[in-house]
């Protein structure tokens, strides 16, 4: 009975053993991969958990991006968002893209605070989202302004003649399928894009008067397609102060956010714009010139994906 007394004492205290030694291996396996999961994510991980300030980045060419629209609404809908900084260096995009993007960034402002950070360049679509914050702040040589909108469009018919290329087509009526590359724009044809082209315009133009608090006029006379620096951008009403996130933080200030809250960038997680504005289309561009592999991110820096860009637009440099 000694002896089966002893086995079973042995026992317990190996199975205590076990259960101490599986419960530490677990620890150590949760704080390993929490490690691990810091180092991929960062901030994105960690810092989302508390109370901070969502950073958001808006670069590039402006198209309709429903990742963007959605991790904005993820924003709007967390408790842990103080507040947040709309980080902007963009020439501007489709004016479609802007405008949903401006709406979304409105409903954000209705229940947090929202300041634009402009970086080295936020023009028309660019600019047009910056409207949309209650606060714009940009550096003495930042570039702003660039309102309008436009359509461009080749004209390959003399080319054509010079191949003896002729096109042949049906309409079922004069403005079907106008302007054409085609063939030379007339009159009727213009006059119709005209229209197109100023009834958007005025509709960009109303959201900066409501939005910078200005008059019609005064808006339309800074509506001219003109940019303008940082500091002509202050004397003529477009964004509040120069400066940078420092700045923009001290206005948040003013509205009640802690200005010592953590910083935090939320990450486009998916890729962005599709495939026609991607990398992997610049990379197809960049095969099809003869460029190596890392020729599509050259490409794909330097703005090619312009070059898809349809509809009205709202572009510094098309």
């Amino acid at each position: 009975m000694a002896l089966r007394a002893d086995d079973l004492i042995d026992r317990r205290r190996l199975r205590r053993k076990l259960t101490f030694w599986r419960v530490a291996a677990l620890v150590v396996a949760a704080a390993g991969l929490i490690a691990f999961s810091t180092w991929i994510y960062g901030d994105d991980f960690t810092g989302t958990a508390v109370d901070h300030i969502a950073k958001v980045k808006i670069e590039g060419t402006i198209t309709e991006d429903e990742e963007l629209i959605k991790r904005l609404e993820t924003i709007r809908q967390s408790s842990k968002v103080k507040a947040v900084i709309l980080s902007i260096d963009s020439p501007g995009g489709t004016t479609v893209g802007g405008e949903s993007i401006y709406e979304e960034v409105r409903k954000l402002a209705a229940d947090k605070p929202v300041v634009a950070q402009v970086g080295t360049l936020a023009a028309s679509a660019g600019y047009m989202i910056a409207t949309a914050t209650d606060h714009i702040v940009a550096r003495q040589s930042s570039i702003v302004g660039s309102i309008g909108v436009l359509i461009q469009y080749p004209d390959v018919s003399g080319l054509m003649d010079k191949l003896g290329i002729k096109l042949e087509e049906v309409k079922s009526s004069p403005l079907k399928a106008s302007p054409s590359p085609f063939k030379p724009t007339n009159d009727d044809e213009r006059a119709m894009v005209r229209k197109l082209i100023l009834d958007s315009y005025d509709w960009f133009v109303g959201i900066v008067a409501e939005r910078r608090k200005m008059s019609h006029e005064q808006a339309l006379a800074l509506a001219d397609g003109s940019i303008f620096t940082g500091r002509q951008a202050v004397t003529n009403k477009l964004i509040d102060a120069v400066g940078g996130e420092t700045e923009a933080i001290d206005w948040l200030a003013t509205k009640g956010v802690d200005a010592k809250l953590k910083v935090v960038e939320w990450k486009n997680t998916e890729a962005r714009g599709g495939f026609l504005f991607s990398k992997a289309m610049a990379k197809t561009i960049g095969s099809a010139l003869g460029l190596p592999d890392y020729g599509g991110d050259v490409i794909h820096e330097l703005g090619a994906d312009r070059l898809f860009l349809d509809g009205l637009v709202s572009v510094w440099h098309p």
